[in-house]
């Protein structure tokens, strides 16, 4: 039987180290903020900025939100990223995806300046990524790695194995898992033989966006498991990539759906955003 990750457990942990490092530089007259746009209704966009809001009171930041009507103009999301760039009281910005069709995510996170980009999307950010001399990393490959060191795993001379080749998941995560010298194959749509691929690894990591694909002959006895899905199976439960059920016995160590990578992602944007006002600040 697997050990369950506590995800839950891990941000916690984060959080608290967080709150209490705010706490000092709070008492040395450093405050730090981080500004949220959302724009449209978007229901699950919505829950995302909740619960960012309620992260950045728990750890003690200050939060600027921006919710902005779905009918919003490029020129007008472009004018009030430009202010929040110049804003010294802002030290992250975020604007949540998706955006609604008629704007350009792309053109948006380029305008944000690259040392307030907490999300670690903009192209300097993601390039600094590549060569391993960075100072955010991407939220959710950033917690990835948080849980499998919690397993007291070295990750170091591992065969690792990503499913998923996305830009926000699966290619950062190949790139931390190699900084931490794993041995890391990138599987995907047109990979060959990937229940052979996946079964080799010691560290699998799932982002592929299909419900309970990953099965017990994908994995190795004794493997850790990570499962960054977030799906609706036939019931319309929500569940990962990963067949919790039929895998559990056979890992080492397993992340639930829920409660798994989902609040680690939100604690390591906790943890951008207290770099991202050190360095600002010059602490």
């Amino acid at each position: 039987m697997a050990n369950i990750i506590d995800g839950k457990a891990v941000s916690a942990r984060v959080k608290e180290e967080i709150r209490q490092e705010v706490e000092g530089l709070k008492a040395k007259g450093v405050e730090i903020g981080l500004a949220v746009v959302i724009v449209g209704d978007d229901p699950a966009s919505q829950v995302y900025v909740k619960n960012k809001e309620k992260a950045c009171e728990a750890v003690g930041f200050n939060s600027f939100k921006y919710a902005l009507p779905a009918e919003t103009t490029e020129e007008e999301l472009l004018a009030l990223v430009d202010k929040l760039n110049k804003d010294d009281k802002v030290d992250g910005i975020l604007v949540q995806l998706p955006l609604p069709k008629h704007l350009d995510d792309k053109i948006i996170i380029n305008n944000i300046r690259p040392d307030k980009d907490v999300d670690a999307f903009h192209p300097v950010n993601v390039g600094k990524i590549m060569i391993g001399d960075y100072s955010f990393l991407p939220c959710t490959p950033a917690g990835v790695m948080e849980l499998i060191k919690s397993t007291g795993t070295e990750v170091a001379g591992k065969e690792c194995v990503v499913i998923g080749r996305s830009n926000i998941v699966g290619k950062p995560q190949a790139m931390l898992l190699l900084h931490e010298n794993g041995t890391v194959t990138i599987t995907h749509s047109k990979t060959k033989n990937l229940k052979e691929v996946c079964a080799r690894a010691d560290i699998l990591v799932a982002a592929v966006g299909r419900a309970k694909m990953v099965t017990a002959d994908y994995i190795k006895e004794g493997a850790v498991v990570i499962d960054v899905g977030m799906n609706r199976d036939e019931n319309g439960k929500l569940c990962g990539d990963v067949d919790f059920e039929d895998c559990k016995e056979k890992a080492g160590y397993i992340t639930p759906v829920p409660g798994g990578v989902g609040p680690m992602t939100i604690a390591m944007l906790m943890k951008n955003t207290l770099t991202a006002g050190k360095e600002h600040h010059g602490v």
